[in-house]
């Protein structure tokens, strides 16, 4: 370790506390002035205005914790775990959040910084089944070398200085990231909602097959090479499928469930939590993707006769689709969307031909679109991995006055090229 620097856990140089949350049946603890953060909120430099707020009582007669502004929170749970934002205000946060407030010769910046460069081998002490949580203790044990006070800061001006740069050029890559899925989807929307006197006004449940799933016991899965796939609405992301997270079937048990063996070019939609902040869960089936077999509360499309099957599949990913489901589904905890809901969907028909002359339209704008997007996440990649280098020096002592001009240097050259 560089001279003059100590190693020291976090619990050592700040007072480390999670939150907790007032009855939510009780109205006298909440709708106050107190300010209270869920872990969900975090994940930007400082604090913004919170969605909800507590009152004194709520506070005293809670496990919440009022800390003061400047203080970090860190979030402890599920995909929020790591997320961190500095309080721009006094308030009290929940218990997903563990509160960090520094002693008087440690700088609050130092220790993001320093918690953000050791990100990956933090995230791999989380712990859970059904989701991976942070816990108080791993938090408070965080080990971080520590320089003295006036080398903390030298160091977090550099890092200030250096990703200022470079979050610029992230967020301009993001920018153009964002307005290629806007041209595709503004494209699309043109052509599926064009003002045509010869289209035809239908419902998806008179031109499609509708099926949902079996409701596979988890006691039969099976780990066997002699087994087949079942597909979930966990399995389906927009416009794709990802089997990271299988889970199988006997393939001796395959004839009992022939009626839920999936087909290439079907559409599937996700019956449960169908839309998310990323957009709506529905994919189409490759050769790739097969076989498999379909899991309840998960939907299969076939288009009848008089539907092309590519042209269904971007008919349930337009804006109208996602619409209809927004404003259908029901269930408080997990929004559902029944298969009568999904039938009930109104759309303007055009002919077979047309049908394929817009599926082929928008095949190709894809394609392109997909390129680009390709392009600005590798760049993105790139520039976070440059970030991380930079961590990485920074917190091994090789931040010099030399190299630290080097990488103010670089950082204000990938904006430039991002611009």
């Amino acid at each position: 370790m560089t001279q003059g620097w100590k190693l020291k856990i976090l619990g050592e140089i700040a007072e480390v506390q999670s939150g907790g949350t007032p009855l939510t049946s009780r109205n006298e603890y909440w709708f106050g002035d107190i300010p209270w953060y869920s872990s969900g909120e975090l994940n930007e430099t400082f604090t913004k205005t919170p969605k909800q707020l507590i009152t004194p009582k709520g506070l005293e007669e809670s496990n919440a914790k009022l800390f003061p502004k400047g203080s970090l929170l860190i979030g402890m749970y599920d995909t929020a775990a790591l997320k961190m934002s500095i309080l721009d205000r006094d308030a009290a946060f929940n218990q997903a959040i563990a509160g960090v407030k520094p002693n008087e010769n440690i700088d609050l910046k130092f220790i993001l910084f320093a918690i953000n460069s050791r990100r990956v081998e933090i995230l791999n002490l989380r712990r859970g089944v059904r989701q991976k949580n942070l816990s108080l203790a791993k938090i408070k044990n965080i080990a971080l070398p520590i320089p003295p006070l006036p080398e903390q800061k030298r160091i977090v001006a550099i890092l200030d200085e250096a990703f200022e740069g470079i979050d610029r050029a992230i967020a301009n890559t993001e920018k153009n990231l964002a307005n290629s899925r806007e041209l595709f989807e503004s494209y699309r929307n043109s052509l599926l909602t064009q003002d045509n006197e010869q289209w035809e006004e239908t419902t998806l449940g008179a031109e499609i097959d509708l099926m949902t799933g079996f409701p596979f016991k988890s006691n039969g899965y099976t780990d066997s090479d002699q087994s087949i796939r079942l597909l979930r609405g966990d399995n389906i992301v927009q416009g794709a499928l990802r089997w990271d997270d299988v889970k199988k079937w006997p393939e001796s048990e395959i004839s009992e469930y022939l009626i839920y063996q999936l087909k290439e070019d079907d559409v599937v939609l996700a019956m449960d939590r169908p839309w998310v902040k990323a957009g709506l869960k529905h994919a189409m089936i490759s050769s790739d993707d097969l076989p498999c077999l379909l899991v309840q509360r998960t939907a299969c499309l076939r288009g009848n006769k008089n539907i092309n099957n590519r042209f269904l599949m971007y008919l349930i990913g337009s804006h109208s689709f996602t619409q209809h489901i927004l404003s259908n589904q029901t269930g408080i905890g997990v929004p559902h969307i029944s298969g009568k809901q999904i039938q009930s969907f109104k759309f303007l028909k055009p002919s077979l031909s047309e049908q394929n002359f817009i599926s082929n339209n928008l095949d190709e704008l894809r394609s392109k679109s997909q390129r680009l997007e390709t392009i600005y996440r590798q760049k993105i990649s790139a520039l976070n991995e440059l970030k991380q280098s930079i961590l990485q020096k920074a917190f091994t002592g090789e931040l010099t006055a030399d190299n630290a001009n080097q990488v103010k240097k670089t950082a204000k050259e990938v904006e430039v090229n991002a611009a």
